[in-house]
């Protein structure tokens, strides 16, 4: 046994000293156990939340013009978010298979998202376009035609994309390049189920548009905030930095602002009023039994000295508080199905397009399970159950040139004449 200063050192039996090998093991640190550091230990949060509200104030005002603008540029907002989380997650699976790229792929890639995006818009605004194309026969005709052969020019597409595909499958190639099909398709899934669903509240009013997608927003700026302060107790290990705190602070706030927002919303027929067709004028109409106060006395149970002794609640105020409690305990889900999604590849965002936000998809993880569940229930809790005439008039006349609609008018009038003879 050597020594070497205060320590001591083995030596083998042939005298030569053998040196204990110093371990590469980093000392992990506290503050980052189980892989989650806290935001509000976090020394670099001032500056990160900076950036980010910085950011969010120039979203949330450009949000703002654009929803003043009316339906149609909505829509044409809708149409570039969908475009920019294409290009994200068509660049992350991309980036995910660098060493094995084939040319051309990538242009079929948005072939078929095109193609889907003509289907889709092609369903849910071609009764609106033939609404607004009514006065000018020659513009008709051409709509209705385009309408009439939608599917199949919309198929053909398709399968002119298929064969495209089967035509450029390589030999020792073919397990990737059937991934690389199946992915497209998952993210073409994922990109329409959310704006199909965001065009068609739209349409239905843009109170059902604003009201989930702000409720969004309402939630993760709580969540952000009340775990930038208060945030200590990890939440879920997909997303380390969200906290119990945030998640329980901003359900409180969104169900809140849900049954405040909507009192405000509702009060304008602008918001209210749905869209028949793709002008860009403001609306008028009746805003319906929905958005009509309801007047609620307290006399009775509460004190005398009490200055309010009524209130009154639009009937939509309680809708939106289910919007709000889906907003704040279930939409979240989506944002850690997108943590889970990133940590797959290895990847901290989707992108890079907003400083303090990550990329476009990261913005929208949480607005594609809202944008689904406010149509579903708008449609199954709100809407009149049963299909009216003028449903069922706009449905068949649709399909119609001018000169048949015509020959159907004179033909229910005579049915209706000999009904009354008889």
């Amino acid at each position: 046994m050597q020594k070497d200063g205060n320590t001591a050192i083995p030596s083998t039996p042939t005298g030569r000293i053998r040196h204990r090998r110093r371990s590469n093991e980093v000392v992990p640190d506290v503050s980052k156990a189980n892989g989650s550091q806290m935001l509000v230990d976090d020394r670099g949060k001032y500056k990160s939340m900076l950036i980010r509200t910085y950011s969010s104030v120039w979203m949330i005002g450009g949000f703002a013009l654009i929803i003043y603008m009316g339906h149609l540029y909505i829509t044409a907002m809708v149409v570039v978010i969908q475009i920019f989380m294409a290009k994200e997650l068509f660049n992350l699976l991309r980036k995910a298979h660098e060493d094995r790229q084939l040319p051309g792929f990538r242009l079929l890639n948005w072939h078929f998202f095109f193609t889907v995006m003509l289907f889709v818009y092609g369903r849910i605004l071609s009764l609106r376009l033939v609404n607004t194309v009514t006065s000018d026969k020659f513009l008709y005709q051409l709509v209705s035609s385009l309408i009439k052969y939608h599917m199949v020019i919309c198929y053909f597409l398709y399968i002119a994309g298929f064969m495209w595909f089967i035509l450029t499958l390589k030999k020792k190639m073919y397990k990737y390049q059937f991934g690389q099909y199946s992915w497209t398709h998952m993210i073409l899934i994922i990109v329409f189920t959310q704006s199909s669903f965001t065009v068609a509240n739209i349409f239905e009013g843009i109170f059902w548009f604003l009201l989930p997608a702000s409720l969004i927003v309402i939630n993760d700026i709580g969540a952000y905030f009340f775990g930038f302060f208060f945030g200590r107790t990890p939440l879920i290990k997909l997303s380390p930095k969200k906290t119990w705190e945030g998640f329980i602070g901003a359900s409180f706030t969104t169900i809140i602002s849900a049954f405040l927002l909507a009192n405000i919303l509702g009060r304008f027929p602008w918001l209210t009023c749905p869209r028949k067709d793709l002008s860009t004028g403001w609306l008028e109409c009746d805003p319906g039994p929905l958005f009509k106060p309801e007047h609620y006395r307290l006399t009775g149970w509460i004190p005398q000295w009490f200055p309010w002794k009524e209130f009154s609640v639009l009937p939509v105020q309680w809708h939106a508080l289910c919007l709000g409690l889906f907003a704040s305990i279930i939409a979240p889900f989506g944002g850690f199905f997108a943590s889970g999604f990133k940590r797959a590849f290895k990847i901290k965002d989707f992108g890079d397009s907003i400083p303090g936000h990550g990329g476009i998809t990261d913005r929208m993880d949480c607005q594609m399970v809202m944008a689904v569940f406010a149509y579903i229930y708008h449609q199954s809790f709100v809407v009149a159950q049963g299909v009216s005439v003028e449903t069922i008039l706009d449905q068949i006349l649709m399909n119609l040139t001018l000169e048949e609609q015509h020959a159907l008018y004179v033909k229910l009038g005579q049915i209706l004449q000999e009904r009354l003879v008889g």
